[in-house]
């Protein structure tokens, strides 16, 4: 695999994550700088992590997982966005107990922005292509993504104010259903 595809790749797959980085952004999640590093930096080691499992587990579950990783995927993000959008009418304080960028929320908004790097790993190690230089460039890729997304997420919600909360929790639903109808 050449350099630029790589990139090409990289890029490719760190939309989604950058989506919901500006999402969580524009709604005030990443108010300190320790959430902004939070989600950046769980981002970019999941989408390092997930080609090394797919290219770890092989082929020989490639066609099981194939049939439902999107789904999965689309589930997780409509799940953390549903709750986005309802806790915009909840009191401030009742908010920050629901940190999107600490515990299981992080865990789920990783993983679900990784699964599609999940299937580059397999179709790598059917190709019998090396994962790791794209494996950290897709990582880096994204975590560099991720802190641009983070900052403009900051200016949109400066101009959207309160909206941002469920504005935020409209694109996590239209990345969900992007994964569903475009898998």
């Amino acid at each position: 695999m050449s350099n630029l595809e790589s990139l090409i790749l990289a890029f490719s797959l760190s939309l989604d994550a950058a989506a919901v980085s500006l999402a969580l952004s524009a709604a005030g999640h990443l108010g300190n700088t320790r959430a902004k590093f939070r989600i950046a930096f769980h981002f970019g080691l999941f989408q390092f992590l997930m080609p090394l499992a797919g290219w770890a587990i092989g082929t020989r579950i490639e066609p099981y997982i194939k049939l439902f990783d999107h789904w999965i995927a689309a589930g997780l993000l409509a799940f953390v966005a549903v709750r986005m959008i309802r806790s915009a009418n909840e009191p401030p304080d009742t908010r920050e107990a629901n940190d999107p960028t600490r515990g299981w929320t992080l865990v789920t908004l990783a993983t679900a922005t990784s699964i599609d790097a999940l299937a580059v790993g397999l179709g790598l190690a059917a190709l019998r292509i090396s994962v790791w230089y794209p494996s950290v460039v897709i990582g880096l890729i994204t975590m560099v993504l991720s802190v641009i997304a983070i900052f403009a997420g900051q200016r949109a919600g400066r101009r959207i104010g309160p909206r941002a909360q469920v504005v935020g929790g409209i694109v996590l639903l239209l990345v969900a259903l992007r994964i569903v109808i475009l898998p």
